[in-house]
């Protein structure tokens, strides 16, 4: 198997919560922290240079000391600035630290949760983590860092005159009333506008999986139509919040400009006074401004903390229903004895059962033929065997172990599947042959030979290099199921399930098919074929019967399908089977 990527080695342990990742950053925030004291000291430079130069150089018009102050202002500045940049390389290093140490663990949940609840619930969950990271570099957290200096600059206000502290701490409050009122506003909306844009994008992806139904039968207005109404329900929600945090922006915005007129004015008032200078109604300008800054920055960037509160909400929540991977001891690869004992199953979050009380058992080598009418339950239990549905009730054992004792990761190497919809994934031929491990050009050619596509492959522009397109949308049918099979029967596996293999192939893809589970079969492999074609049965073993998610008949395969098989009179014949003719029930 092929190794991990590097980048995703360190420190990449997929039992990581969100908020034990975040504490695992706080090394990272402190250094943040003590940036960010700098930074805010140094936001002083600017009004203690004004002070300096209106009550100072102005009235000695001393040249050397506005060179020397302006010298050093500039330095201060510059430090300043070094400062700004270090915090926000910082901030970019936490968040790809953030991602790495999350991505593996929130795309394996992502897919167990579909496995549990089925459908995309939690596709969303991929963006959230991008939400999350992009949130570290962004100008929310930055507020958020500097806002806990907020006093240091009121208490400087109070130091220049009281009635500067006033107008500090009045504006502040006025401020945060204002951000209060724009969570109050803009929240509902937000979180509606976030369900509804999740919903679309789902059905616009499920949608264009599906483009030639659409093309061939003129669905593409009624398809638009219904992914329409979940985007103009998120248009709308999200016009509503935008609106709303827009009066608030912009009360905001004037509410700080106007404060500015009002400091500059108790300034010149206190001038006229002579209880201040001029230099200090600057500097009381410029400190009150940047206290106010933060609580500012906080309000735009209120959209971004809606969004990265839920985002880290939904990710909480998805770990909290998929929990944590259990610890399994690995297990020797299995013989393929499989024993499936009273087994009542139901789909993903259905509490109806499909199967139940099914119960055969299979010794190292042989075939199961399963029949049965459409909706019988088939392939419930090609997906119950192979660990994708959930077992209910009973159990389905190999070698004596229980499924849920096996590493999924490890069990899925010694096991093969065909389903009934091939899904290919974009890569070359060899590349899906192998599962996208490492490459095995002996093992692939194996399997691709047992299962009669290697002159196929062969006569393709770039052979098992060739790229088949997302979901092997390059590819025929036919094609498909045979390269789906190759993958089955990949590295030799104990136990193979192959849900109707010959659905799409002809005369010759049959053929092949037959003689590759002879060949599987000679190897030692436990195989197990779903069908309705009665010839692919040929080299079974046993037969297994179901109908309405029970088990009709299990037994020899002539002795099954002698019960099952209806006799037909020929004109002048004795009877004679027909092979195409099966009870059903």
């Amino acid at each position: 198997m092929s190794s991990s990527p590097s980048h995703l080695n360190e420190q990449d342990e997929p039992t990581v919560s969100v908020k034990a990742g975040l504490i695992r950053l706080l090394p990272a925030f402190t250094t943040v922290a003590i940036f960010s004291f700098f930074i805010n000291l140094l936001m002083f430079v600017s009004p203690l240079y004004m002070l300096q130069i209106y009550d100072r150089v102005i009235t000695s018009r001393n040249v050397t000391t506005l060179i020397g102050l302006t010298v050093l202002a500039g330095a201060l500045i510059l430090v300043y600035a070094l400062l700004e940049n270090f915090r926000s390389r910082v901030f970019v290093r936490v968040g790809a630290r953030f991602d790495k140490m999350l991505a593996n663990r929130v795309f394996d949940s992502v897919h167990q949760g579909r496995m549990m609840r089925g459908g995309n619930v939690y596709f969303q969950c991929l963006r959230d983590l991008d939400t999350v990271r992009e949130f570290f570099t962004g100008s929310g957290l930055i507020a958020l860092c500097d806002a806990p200096w907020f006093p240091v600059f009121v208490f400087a206000s109070f130091l220049l005159h009281p009635w500067f502290g006033y107008i500090a701490l009045g504006g502040s409050v006025v401020t945060l009333l204002l951000t209060l009122l724009n969570e109050k506003l803009t929240k509902a909306q937000l979180n509606e506008a976030s369900k509804a844009a999740n919903t679309a994008n789902t059905a616009a992806s499920s949608m264009f999986r599906n483009s030639d139904v659409i093309q061939a039968m003129g669905m593409l207005s009624a398809v638009r139509g219904l992914w329409g109404v979940n985007h103009a329900q998120m248009i709308n929600a999200q016009a509503i919040a935008s609106d709303r945090a827009g009066l608030v922006l912009a009360s905001t915005k004037f509410f700080r400009m106007f404060l500015q007129s009002v400091i500059l004015g108790v300034g010149a008032y206190l001038a006229i006074q002579r209880e201040t200078s001029p230099g200090t109604m600057i500097a009381a300008s410029i400190i009150i401004g940047r206290a106010l800054q933060p609580i500012e920055l906080a309000v735009g960037s209120w959209k971004g903390f809606v969004a990265v509160r839920s985002a880290y909400g939904r990710l909480s929540e998805l770990f909290q229903v998929v929990g944590l991977p259990p610890k399994r001891m690995d297990l020797p690869k299995p013989t393929g004895a499989l024993h499936v004992q009273d087994l009542y199953a139901a789909a993903p979050g259905a509490k109806n059962f499909v199967l139940q009380g099914v119960n055969f058992a299979l010794a190292p080598g042989e075939l199961l033929g399963i029949i049965g009418p459409s909706a019988a339950g088939k392939s419930s239990l090609a997906r119950v065997l192979m660990g994708i549905w959930p077992v209910m009730r009973g159990a389905v054992r190999l070698d004596g172990n229980d499924l849920h004792h096996w590493d999924p990761q490890k069990l899925g190497q010694h096991i093969g599947y065909l389903p009934q919809d091939v899904e290919l994934f974009s890569g070359s031929i060899a590349e899906n042959i192998a599962r996208f491990q490492k490459i095995d050009s002996e093992a692939i050619l194996k399997a691709a030979t047992l299962a009669g596509c290697h002159a196929m492959i062969q006569q393709m522009p770039d052979g098992y290099n060739t790229q088949i397109g997302d979901g092997g949308q390059s590819l025929s049918g036919g094609q498909r199921q045979r390269i789906g099979l190759a993958r089955a029967l990949y590295g030799t596996p104990s136990l193979i399930v192959l849900d109707e293999p010959n659905a799409s192939l002809d005369s010759a893809g049959e053929e092949a098919l037959l003689e590759a589970l002879k060949a599987m079969r000679a190897e030692g492999v436990t195989l197990i074929i779903i069908t309705h074609k009665i010839n692919a049965l040929a080299v079974a073993d046993r037969i297994l019967v179901l109908a309405d998610g029970q088990v009709k008949s299990f037994g020899p395969r002539d002795e099954v399908l002698g019960k099952l098989v209806a006799p037909r009179v020929v004109q002048g014949q004795p009877e004679q089977t027909n092979p195409s003719t099966i009870r059903q029930g």
